[in-house]
C-alpha cells in the first residue's frame, strides 16, 4: 500500500468504485449503440483504463483544466460531465456537451473546465500548455492535466511542449497512459524506451511510472505529481501503465494481439475487481457492491435512452462555428 493509502477511506473509495463502474457500463452501452449505427463516425472506448482517469481526478478541482485526446468519454465522465449529456454527444444530439457536432472525439464542457478530445496525435499538448501558462499568468493556484497515450510520445509537439513548460515552471501534469498499443502498433516496435515518462529526463523534469490499475495507487501518484504543479516547482511528467479492452476503435478488429493476453489482463489486473477487493478488504458487503452496481447500470440506460430520444441539431445553427459572423461576434 502507498504512503497515501492510509488516508483513502471507505467512502472515497464507493465513490471512485461508482465512477469507474459508470465509466464502464456506459462505454459498453456505446458500442452496443455503434454496432446499432446509432453512433457514427469514430468511437474510441475507455474500457480498461478506468482506474487512470477516476485516480487521476480525484485530485483535482473543479477550477483545473483537463485537456485529453483519444478515449475523453472516459474522462469527461471522470471530470464530473453527466453522462447523459455525454452519450447524447456520442449519439450527435443537440443537448451533448457539444451540441452534438462534435462527437466521440470532441467532447467538451466549459463549466467543468474539460477540453478534449483532439483527433491529431500529439497535437493537443501544447494547448495543455497554453492553459498552464494562463494559469501562471492569473496566478490563480490552478493547474493544467493533459492525458496522452505513448504513440503522442514520439511527436514533435509532445516534446517542444515539454521544453517550455519545463523552461517556464508551467503548472501542467503530463500523464502517459501508456496502453502499449499506438492503434495497431506495439509498444517495442514503435520505442527503444518503453517508460515515456523519461522522455522528462531530457528537459530536466520530474518524471516517474507506476501501474494504472489500482485506482489507489493512481490516487497516491497523481497526488504528489499534482501537489509538485500546484506548488509552484514546475511541470511533471508521469506514465500510468495500463490496458484498454478493446481495440484502438470500434471499427478496429485488433488482431494484432491475441484472445489470451487480453484475457490474462482482465483476469489479473482488472480496476473493478482490484477495487471490489479493496472494498471486501474494508468490510463493504457483497450484496452492498451488487446493489451499487445495479443502480450504476440504471443510471447509464437513462443516459442511453435520453440520448436515443433526443433531437438532432438544428439545421439553422450549422454554421455558426465555422466562421466569425461579419462585423465581428
Amino acid at each position: 500500500m502507498g504512503e497515501g493509502e492510509n488516508a483513502v477511506t471507505r467512502e472515497m473509495l464507493l465513490d471512485w468504485y461508482t465512477t469507474m463502474y459508470l465509466i464502464r457500463r456506459v462505454e459498453e452501452l456505446a458500442a452496443k449503440a455503434y454496432t446499432l449505427r446509432k453512433i457514427l463516425g469514430f468511437c474510441h472506448l475507455y474500457i480498461g483504463q478506468e482506474a487512470v482517469a477516476v485516480g487521476a481526478t480525484a485530485n483535482l478541482r473543479k477550477e483545473d483544466v483537463v485537456v485529453t485526446a483519444y478515449r475523453d468519454h472516459g474522462h469527461i465522465i471522470a471530470k464530473g460531465v453527466d453522462p447523459k449529456l455525454v452519450m447524447a454527444e456520442l449519439f450527435g444530439k443537440r443537448d451533448g456537451t457539444t451540441q452534438g457536432i462534435g462527437g466521440s472525439m470532441h467532447m467538451a464542457s466549459k463549466e467543468f473546465n474539460f477540453w478534449g478530445g483532439y483527433g491529431i496525435v500529439g497535437g493537443h499538448i501544447p494547448l495543455a500548455v497554453g492553459a498552464a501558462f494562463a494559469a501562471k499568468y492569473r496566478n490563480d493556484g490552478t493547474i493544467a492535466l493533459c492525458y496522452f497515450g505513448d504513440g503522442a510520445a514520439q511527436q514533435g509537439a509532445f516534446f517542444e511542449a515539454m521544453a517550455l513548460a519545463q523552461l517556464w515552471k508551467l503548472p501542467v501534469v503530463f500523464l502517459c497512459e501508456n496502453n502499449y498499443y499506438a492503434m495497431g502498433t506495439a509498444l517495442d516496435r514503435q520505442s527503444f524506451l518503453q517508460d515515456m515518462s523519461k522522455r522528462g529526463e531530457g528537459v530536466g523534469m520530474r518524471n516517474w511510472q507506476f501501474h494504472g490499475f489500482d485506482v489507489v495507487e493512481v490516487y497516491d501518484n497523481m497526488k504528489k505529481a499534482v501537489e509538485h504543479a500546484r506548488s509552484g516547482a514546475g511541470p511533471v511528467i508521469v506514465e500510468a501503465v495500463t490496458y484498454r479492452y478493446r481495440g484502438h476503435s470500434m471499427s478496429d478488429p485488433a488482431k494484432y494481439r491475441t484472445t489470451e493476453e487480453v484475457e490474462d489482463v482482465k483476469k489479473k489486473k482488472d480496476c473493478l475487481a482490484l477495487a471490489e477487493h479493496r472494498l471486501a478488504e474494508l468490510g463493504v458487503p457483497d450484496a452492498e457492491l451488487e446493489a451499487l452496481r445495479e443502480s450504476i447500470k440504471a443510471r447509464a440506460q437513462e443516459a442511453y435512452d435520453f440520448a436515443d430520444k433526443a433531437l438532432p441539431p438544428d439545421e439553422a445553427h450549422l454554421y455558426d462555428y465555422v466562421w466569425a459572423p461579419e462585423g465581428g461576434a
